[in-house]
């Protein structure tokens, strides 16, 4: 820890740290990360506390803060990274350079698709003229967290969903087997089933889908009885 500000928080979660939950958590994330043993909202007030103490981070140390908070080895201290971005106050247009760094280390469902979903999505809305650039490169990766995010960011858009986008990218995926791709795959139609059902069923009837991809792309119409 470099920052004072990472000090005071990492110092507060400790203080709520319990190790019989910690053992519970690291066994839900597959014995990939360590954890304090805190839940959400004990987190969150934690982070409460310290920004009305001391204040938000301040923006130009800002993302050196967040990497702070990401080089620590528990769980916590990502979603304490995370929760801060989520009250930050807009984002610049270099954060993508930070988002992108923190889908790329210490990646895992968790992290990837809360960053996908707010944050990234957040991002492109407020400058749709880099999604092309973005998310063309992403795709074009080897790496399959920032796959998985070219097919999230659009998650919580709804009417606004760049359709064509949507269904470029998923089309782009059709061949592979990786799980965490043809889930994706399957949540993005599903939600956006909700604001376009006959899209989502006509791309569905078009196109070869995973079985995976399949059934979570339907799975909110059938429940409706709209197929």
């Amino acid at each position: 820890m470099n920052h004072p500000y990472t000090q005071r928080l990492y110092t507060r979660l400790v203080e709520h740290a319990d190790k019989d939950q910690a053992l519970t958590m690291k066994k839900y994330m597959r014995e990939n990360y360590d954890f304090l043993g805190i839940k959400a909202a004990p987190r969150r007030e934690v982070v409460r506390e310290v920004i009305k103490e001391y204040g938000r981070p301040p923006e130009k140390e800002f993302s050196n803060i967040i990497k702070d908070l990401w080089d620590l080895p528990e769980r916590e201290c990502q979603y304490v990274a995370l929760d801060l971005i989520d009250r930050k106050i807009g984002l610049n247009e270099e954060d993508i350079q930070l988002l992108e760094y923190l889908v790329l280390h210490k990646s895992w469902w968790d992290t990837v698709d809360w960053i996908a979903t707010k944050h990234a999505g957040a991002y492109f809305q407020q400058y749709p003229q880099h999604i092309p650039g973005v998310t063309g490169r992403w795709i074009k990766s080897e790496n399959i967290w920032l796959q998985r995010s070219t097919i999230l960011f659009q998650l919580k858009y709804k009417q606004h969903t760049d359709e064509e986008t949507l269904f470029h990218y998923i089309t782009h995926f059709l061949d592979s087997d990786e799980f965490f791709i043809n889930k994706a795959i399957g949540w993005a139609l599903r939600e956006y089933s909700k604001t376009n059902p006959s899209s989502v069923t006509q791309f569905v009837k078009h196109h070869k889908l995973s079985t995976l991809s399949r059934t979570e792309a339907l799975k909110y119409l059938k429940a409706k009885n709209k197929l």
